[in-house]
């Protein structure tokens, strides 16, 4: 793209904010991978265009939620608040399943918490390193 229409080249400064505003490309990268055929290719224009617009719907969805614990006078988003923002928004296909998942999510977190773990001085991982699996299938 040429600097007439990209609009995250405004200055250096600018473009800093910008980037601590996105998603890593790497990271899009590898998920816009995981769903293409092994042979696929993707340009560097694709994972940006994909990359602006997935950090563009996350900010919209936490503002939403946002709004919601400023009126409600909370200082913490939590899931279910994004799960109502999906819902209000207009994504209301999207929010039954995210919340199907939040739950599952939460019962699976909750039984490892329930399980003595391991910390650094047992040689194992810390209760803090603890995972999230995207790979989780909870319907």
């Amino acid at each position: 793209m040429d600097d007439s229409t990209n609009k995250f080249s405004a200055g250096d400064d600018d473009t800093a904010n910008q980037q601590e505003r996105l998603l890593p490309i790497a990271n899009v990268g590898r998920i816009m991978k995981q769903m293409l055929p092994k042979n696929a290719k993707i340009s560097k224009e694709a994972k940006e265009t994909i990359q602006e617009c997935a950090s563009e719907f996350i900010s919209f969805v936490t503002g939403e939620a946002s709004e919601k614990c400023k009126k409600e006078r909370r200082k913490t988003v939590n899931g279910d608040d994004v799960c109502w923002a999906i819902g209000t928004l207009g994504f209301d296909e999207y929010a039954p399943p995210l919340k199907r998942y939040l739950d599952r999510y939460r019962e699976v977190e909750g039984d490892r918490s329930a399980t003595p773990q391991r910390n650094e001085e047992d040689g194992g991982p810390s209760s803090s390193a603890a995972e999230f699996n995207p790979n989780l299938k909870p319907f």
